[in-house]
């Protein structure tokens, strides 16, 4: 990217990057439960309050505006050991976290079914060797148009949308870098389906469901949530919720 350019994308990344603190119905998730019923190969989403997590928003038509994979605290000589995530950050690019990064916000943990232990390291390991590349400015551009003010975009046009940036494989937005480490190991997001003919004796009109890898550049945090092979995960209920023991302010409801 021109130097020019690139400079103009990072005070715009610093802007869109800043929290706005908005009112949000959904309440956050308790930290101490969510560290409990997270398992690594997990994939964390997060409904963020910056500007950038608003574009993000509109243009998904979801809750989700961001996505982290959980790797676990051990044994990825993560500068900090209290890091814990893996995630494409706007201003610092692939980085590691720790659960301190998500306080406050609404989350939601999908979890991969059926990973051996062996695809759960490549897993792993392909999202921590990507650490230090760059946020794809190209994105910030682009998104920054869907902000003031925000377009009536057609539906059909939104996920091509999101497919924003140079395609340069250094670079990565948070969906992304977590849709190329699941490519990685085969294990499917939210493919497309193609059904083909495959005519037998006892069923001449049989058809073969073929799966189709959507590119890695029109995923978005939402198709975890909604994609049939990820296992919504709720600490709360995980933890042991019983109806029985909530305090209701009956005065404040009359």
């Amino acid at each position: 990217m021109n130097p020019i350019l690139r400079h103009i994308g990072t005070g715009l990344a610093r802007f869109l990057a800043r929290r706005r603190h908005l009112h949000t119905p959904s309440p956050p998730t308790p930290q101490h439960q969510l560290l409990a019923n997270l398992e690594p190969g997990d994939v964390l989403l997060v409904e963020g309050d910056t500007r950038i997590a608003v574009a993000i928003k509109y243009l998904t038509q979801s809750t989700w505006s961001h996505a982290a994979l959980y790797v676990g605290p051990d044994g990825h000589g993560f500068a900090d050991p209290r890091h814990c995530f893996v995630e494409a950050d706007l201003i610092d690019g692939v980085r590691s976290v720790g659960l301190d990064e998500f306080a406050g916000l609404h989350t939601r943990i999908c979890r991969p079914i059926g990973l051996r232990a062996e695809e759960r390291r490549a897993l792993i390991a392909y999202a921590v060797g990507r650490l230090g590349a760059q946020y794809d400015l190209r994105n910030v551009f682009d998104l920054a148009r869907y902000l003031l003010p925000t377009p009536p975009v057609p539906t059909r046009l939104r996920r091509r949308m999101i497919a924003l940036g140079s395609g340069d494989p250094t670079r990565a937005i948070c969906s992304t870098l977590i849709a190329q480490a699941f490519e990685f190991i085969n294990y499917p997001v939210l493919p497309t389906v193609e059904y083909r003919p495959a005519p037998t004796r006892d069923c001449p009109a049989c058809l073969a469901e073929v799966l189709h890898i959507r590119h890695h550049s029109l995923y978005t945090p939402r198709d975890f949530d909604v994609s049939p092979f990820f296992q919504i995960v709720k600490p709360q209920i995980e933890s042991g919720f019983d109806f029985r023991t909530l305090q209701w302010d009956r005065a404040a409801a009359a």
